[in-house]
């Protein structure tokens, strides 16, 4: 069998991530690796706030 690579795989989850990074400042929404950072970092953020909302 042939050996199966990630193409198809990583550009899906790359375009999951950068879709999700619009509106971030600079090379946060454009670089695939900062933008996956900085998108934990908010997705932490949003979700400690929205229990403080409360």
């Amino acid at each position: 069998m042939a050996r199966v690579k990630t193409g198809v795989v990583r550009r899906r989850r790359h375009k999951k991530v950068l879709k999700l990074a619009r509106g971030f400042y600079s090379g946060r929404r454009k670089h695939f690796r900062k933008a996956k950072e900085q998108l934990e970092r908010s997705l932490v953020y949003a979700y400690r706030d929205r229990r403080r909302k409360k």
